[in-house]
């Protein structure tokens, strides 16, 4: 019996999901991988390999999401690993973004995933085995970053929903992992990627100042490597006992543990207040 795995990978034509393919690919895995467009998604991909199969989905449409699922499995038997990865970023200010702006990110970001998991919960407990890779952000931990509290907010949405996933899968022999990178040297902070409000408000200086240094300073000298960062998931998957938690990029780390000492000071300085309210 063959050893390898059979991946589903969304927003697979560019970023970490590009990279997932030639590394499964090159690894021996088979590789269904999905995107808006199927030819963008060929021609990123540039291969005709008999494990790949490429597919054209619409994440926010859940029909179409289980079309995807059903040709995967059609195609190689089953499905092993899931890789929740199609998302954007959205820069504005919270009283600058529209309800229509706001609820697009979440329904791609969030309402995607969620679309992706239901559809494949079904194979995977039936199997009694599977890993679904849920891709969040640092800004999913802290949201201290001004001009990109929705989008920290759909990554906050991911990390709530994956930590009771987490739980709910295990006793069917399911994996759960939510992955918090931090800046990765992708394309994700490209106009194609990353969308800006429609009516930008002259009150909000910081926010501007901050959109410009991630469009104009950042973007093209992120620290994290994405090619490390997809192996590193990659190794994750072969791990007996895989953590909830993957934080991806020494900034990542580094973010984290000050969002965990904040917390801990904030624990301690109201403390009194907090464990006054009870009977």
């Amino acid at each position: 019996m063959s050893n390898n795995k059979t991946w589903f990978i969304t927003g697979a034509s560019k970023g970490f999901g590009l990279l997932f393919i030639q590394q499964l690919l090159e690894k021996g895995d088979n590789v269904a991988a999905t995107s808006r467009s199927i030819s963008q998604l060929k021609d990123a991909a540039a291969t005709e390999h008999k494990n790949f199969l490429p597919l054209e989905m619409q994440i926010t449409d859940e029909q179409s999401v289980a079309n995807a699922i059903d040709a995967t499995i059609s195609k190689f038997g089953r499905i092993d690993n899931v890789v929740n990865n199609a998302g954007y970023g959205v820069v504005g200010a919270i009283e600058e973004l529209s309800d229509d702006e706001s609820r697009q990110n979440f329904d791609v970001n969030v309402f995607g995933s969620l679309n992706v998991i239901r559809q494949v919960l079904p194979h995977l407990r039936k199997q009694g085995s599977g890993h679904i890779f849920n891709i969040s952000s640092i800004g999913g931990l802290t949201g201290s970053f001004p001009g990109f509290g929705i989008y920290c907010a759909t990554k906050f949405a991911v990390a709530g929903f994956t930590e009771a996933l987490s739980v709910e899968a295990k006793p069917f022999g399911i994996n759960v992992t939510l992955v918090l990178p931090g800046y990765f040297r992708t394309n994700f902070l490209e106009s194609d990627s990353l969308s800006v409000s429609k009516n930008p408000m002259a009150e909000y200086k910081d926010v501007r100042a901050v959109q410009e240094v991630h469009q104009q300073q950042i973007n093209g000298n992120q620290p994290g490597d994405p090619v490390k960062g997809v192996a590193a998931m990659i190794k994750i998957a072969e791990t007996e006992n895989p953590p909830l938690y993957l934080f991806l990029g020494t900034d990542s780390v580094a973010m984290a543990e000050q969002k965990t000492a904040f917390l801990q000071n904030e624990i301690e300085a109201w403390r009194g207040v907090s464990e006054s309210t009870d009977f």
